[in-house]
């Protein structure tokens, strides 16, 4: 009896530490001003700041974008020195992206550094596909940083970030209405209304697949 009991009682523990959306986390290395390592029960596990975007410093096919420097450097001083590191999953996002990096809220010392940087102009609210825990909060503070042309608000960088932006937007929608397009062709064909809502609700799931595979 005792030993049933104690086993009930670990899997609970089990069940709770896989259900739970935050986990404490432990500083291994810097990558870039969104992208950090962390060291979670003994293993290494790469993170992808959610929801946002900092000007590229590492990546393979692109030059050095302007506060890029400044926007790693200000992260990897304060995950460095952060007594107290905390990840967030969000409900409304994948748990890993397709380089199998976690999605996550970054908290270090009890603030959020995804809003740290959106605040300071260096990074911007992106990479949205869901209704984010925090998307409102991040949105107030991008409007202050582009009001005050601040990072990559300022001047010529801001009308290139606007720039891509709009691109980007565009290049969205142009893509979602040819899979749409497709599903619908694909739903027409279906037999029964059973099998038309069967399709519909894969064909959903695919627009969100390919919009992640192709703009994250």
């Amino acid at each position: 009896m005792k030993k049933l009991f104690l086993t009930l009682i670990f899997l609970f523990i089990g069940l709770i530490d896989i259900s739970a959306k935050t986990i404490e986390v432990k500083f291994s290395e810097c990558v870039d001003g969104d992208t950090a390592k962390f060291i979670y029960k003994k293993e290494e596990i790469t993170a992808r700041f959610l929801a946002i975007d900092t000007p590229e410093t590492v990546h393979p096919n692109k030059e050095e974008e302007p506060y890029g420097k400044e926007a790693s450097e200000y992260t990897c001083n304060k995950i460095r020195n952060a007594e107290a590191i905390e990840l967030e999953y969000d409900e409304d996002s994948d748990k890993l992206d397709k380089y199998n990096r976690h999605l996550v809220w970054v908290f270090v010392d009890g603030e959020l550094l995804q809003k740290k940087l959106v605040s300071k102009g260096y990074a911007s609210v992106a990479y949205l596909y869901g209704n984010y825990k925090y998307t409102d909060e991040l949105e107030e503070v991008e409007q202050d940083a582009e009001n005050n042309k601040l990072g990559i608000w300022s001047n010529e960088e801001s009308e290139n970030k606007q720039q891509e932006k709009d691109v980007e937007i565009v290049e969205k929608k142009n893509y979602k209405k040819i899979i749409i397009f497709a599903g619908i062709a694909i739903i027409m064909c279906a037999a029964s209304t059973k099998s038309r809502n069967k399709v519909k609700k894969e064909v959903n799931k695919e627009i969100k697949k390919q919009i992640k595979k192709r703009f994250r």
